[in-house]
């Protein structure tokens, strides 16, 4: 009787991987473009073993948040909604009200999927609103983003 060959799907296993660094400047690129960017790397789709159920993402620091374009009637319209828990406690805050990184980082939280790695992958999201960061030893990547 003649037996048939096993075949295995190579695996990687999440701590054998080291994290891979990203340095992206925020300046004249618009919001949309520039959240979508950092999820895709945050997820580790860039990587040819990606796995969703794995946090293999990169590290994405995020430099000059101040200088985020804001297309539209955005910088005037557009408002987040968010729930106190308290009946009537629905709050409006219109985006001009907060500072440049919560805006970046709602951004990027939204386009995440809504699990447990979500929090996992928003811890190697670094929003500077300058140019310095004290990310230099790590030695990030830098990535330019088409405007």
């Amino acid at each position: 009787m003649k037996t048939l060959p096993v075949y295995r799907t190579p695996m990687v296993v999440p701590h054998s991987q080291s994290r891979q660094w990203f340095l992206v400047d925020a300046t004249g690129v618009p919001l949309g473009r520039l959240a979508s960017r950092i999820a895709y790397l945050l997820r580790g789709k860039h990587l040819p073993h990606f796995a969703p159920q794995w946090n293999l993402g990169a590290a994405v620091v995020v430099i000059n948040a101040e200088n985020v374009l804001l297309t539209g009637k955005k910088p005037t319209q557009k408002i987040y909604i968010r729930h106190t828990g308290y009946p009537g406690g629905q709050r409006h805050i219109p985006i001009y009200r907060l500072s440049p990184r919560e805006v970046i980082y709602h951004a990027v939280k939204g386009m995440l999927p809504k699990n447990r790695l979500q929090a996992r992958m928003l811890r190697n999201l670094f929003i500077y609103e300058g140019a310095h960061h004290p990310h230099a030893a790590q030695q990030p990547k830098p990535i330019t983003l088409s405007v």
